[in-house]
C-alpha cells in the first residue's frame, strides 16, 4: 500500500492521497475497498457513508441522455471491475435503489445494463477495424 501511495503522491505536487487505516481486513482507497481474504485480495466499490443517492430525476425536463449519464458511469464501473459475484450483486442492487429513488423505471436501467453488456461482448467487425468511423459532429 505504501508503494501505491508513494507513486500517486509523486504524480503531481498538489495530489494528496490519504488511504484509510485498515479495519476488519479492509482498506478504502479512492473509490475502491480492498478486502484481505487469505490467500488473496478482493475488491469492492466503496461508497462513503455521506454519499447521497441523488441523480437527475427521471421526472425532470432534462434530455434522457443527460439523465442516464450517472447510471452509465455506475454500470460501466461495475462491469469493468473484477468484482466477486456477491459484490457485483450488491452493487447492482445499489444502482437499482438509486434509480428507484430518482423515479427511474426499473426496466430502463435493466435495458441500459443489457445494452452496455452486449456492447462489451461484441467483437468489432473487420470493417470497423480497418475503417474506423470519424466523428462527424
Amino acid at each position: 500500500m505504501e508503494k501505491i501511495t508513494y507513486k500517486a503522491i509523486n504524480i503531481h505536487n498538489n495530489l494528496e492521497l490519504c488511504p484509510t487505516p485498515e479495519q476488519n481486513d479492509r482498506v478504502s482507497f479512492l473509490d475502491l475497498e480492498i478486502i484481505r481474504r487469505t490467500p488473496h485480495l478482493e475488491i469492492d466499490i466503496y461508497w462513503k457513508p455521506t454519499t447521497t443517492d441523488t441523480t437527475i430525476s427521471y421526472l425532470s425536463n432534462h434530455p434522457l441522455e443527460q439523465k442516464l449519464v450517472a447510471y452509465r458511469f455506475l454500470i460501466d464501473r461495475m462491469l469493468n471491475l473484477l468484482l466477486h459475484k456477491n459484490h457485483l450483486a450488491n452493487e447492482w442492487q445499489t444502482i437499482l435503489h438509486i434509480a428507484k429513488n430518482n423515479h427511474f423505471p426499473t426496466a430502463l436501467i435493466h435495458n441500459l445494463r443489457h445494452r452496455m453488456t452486449q456492447k462489451r461482448t461484441q467483437s468489432p467487425s473487420p470493417t470497423q477495424l480497418t475503417n474506423p468511423r470519424k466523428n462527424e459532429k
